[in-house]
């Protein structure tokens, strides 16, 4: 598969978009589509959709558009998602548990292995069927099950020391929910930081700007 070495983070970030629509246009029935129904469908240009495609090689002919199926498994590939990465979460109040038992991590390539707390109510549960230890385990469970990726939900104050310890422990990345930023001890170790609240201000400003100026009545 030929990649393009300078690949933009604007096309990666839009990747796991186009991996998701084609899954629902797979599961719809639909076999083949052309750029301009895909760009339409996910309010992107043609033009977009094959530039982006294009830094990766060629998937489709022109007039014949695109086969569903092919085309997911090919941005799959590139995604990694057959390659059976491992993950752990690290927190289980209420947002590490909702992510626990409503998040599809194996439609992701991703298997949950365990989750870590320091609350003793919950450590030596389970939750969702995933067995939940003392984060004092930590460094000694990743050295014998190889974890890829620590998810982080745990309260601010202890996020970069959790993140250094994951980090140290040998993950390859920091999926981070903690709403502050964190640095990392190591340069080989990706963080991805989720901030919710970057989200709901980008839909206050795409709000605002479709809102008429109310009238001056003076």
């Amino acid at each position: 598969m030929k990649r393009n070495a300078k690949v933009s983070t604007a096309v990666i970030r839009r990747l796991p978009r186009y991996y998701r629509h084609l899954s629902e246009l797979q599961e719809s029935g639909v076999v083949r589509i052309s750029s301009s129904a895909l760009g339409k469908s996910m309010g992107l240009t043609a033009s977009q959709i094959r530039q982006d495609l294009f830094c990766f090689g060629g998937f489709g002919q022109q007039g014949y558009g695109y086969k569903v199926e092919m085309l997911k498994e090919e941005i799959g590939e590139i995604l990694g998602i057959s390659r059976g990465h491992t993950l752990v979460v690290l927190g289980t109040g209420n947002l590490g548990r909702a992510i626990i038992q409503n998040f599809r991590f194996s439609s992701n390539g991703f298997q949950l292995l365990a989750a870590f707390d320091i609350n003793p109510a919950v450590v030596g549960t389970k939750i969702a069927g995933v067995s939940v230890y003392h984060a004092d385990e930590l460094e000694g469970f990743i050295a014998v099950h190889s974890v890829d990726v620590g998810l982080l939900t745990v309260p601010i104050a202890a996020a970069q020391w959790m993140g250094d310890r994951l980090a140290n422990a040998g993950v390859k990345g920091i999926w981070n929910f903690t709403n502050c930023e964190i640095t990392c001890p190591r340069e080989d170790v990706v963080v991805e930081s989720v901030h919710f609240s970057d989200s709901l201000l980008t839909l206050s400003y795409l709000i605002s700007q479709r809102e008429e100026p109310k009238e001056d009545n003076r």
